[in-house]
């Protein structure tokens, strides 16, 4: 069975949130994605689903606005997450094959910069290095290594500063 992907359409978001229910122990991602509909941080053309022969949604990667530092370096960027594929589909590929539809789609629309917090190994394969290369920081105490960016083609030495993510992220 072959998995391709596409912009998330209205009526996939009851099957994507089973999807992250599926492939997280509670409800917080589902929830999250849920939220982020439903704030102008939310870019339609940046949720992509992976979708099998029958049609059914079997992962997601979402990319939302976010903002990255203030006067003279500010701007806006893009958050990677969640990401998800139903329990099933995993370590088939279909992760990778999301993200980089998310990652090609915001490349098109002209955006700079992507960060995402999560494992290096992982998203190091989509060229996402430590933030703090492109000066840019994240909210969260981690390992420097885990908060991770991905400039653009478009990028051009900004934004950097601090991230600044939208509300549902500190709400869920």
């Amino acid at each position: 069975m072959q998995v391709t992907t596409r912009v998330e359409c209205p009526q996939d978001a009851p099957a994507t949130r089973r999807v992250h229910m599926a492939a997280f122990p509670g409800p917080d991602e589902a929830d999250l994605v849920d939220a982020l509909r439903r704030d102008p941080a939310w870019l339609p053309g940046l949720s992509v689903v992976a979708v099998d022969d029958a049609g059914l949604v079997v992962g997601h990667a979402l990319l939302t606005r976010l903002r990255v530092g203030g006067k003279g370096g500010g701007g806006d960027a893009l958050a990677l997450a969640p990401v998800a594929v139903a329990p099933e589909w995993q370590r088939r590929g279909v992760g990778e094959l999301v993200v980089r539809a998310a990652l090609s789609a915001a490349e098109e629309a002209g955006e700079k910069l992507v960060v995402v917090l999560g494992d290096p190994d992982y998203y190091g394969r989509f060229g996402f290095t430590p933030a703090g290369r492109h000066e840019v920081t994240g909210p969260f105490e981690v390992p420097e290594a885990y908060f991770q960016a991905l400039p653009l083609a478009a990028y051009d030495g900004g934004p950097r500063g601090l991230c600044r993510y939208p509300e549902p992220f500190v709400e869920v």
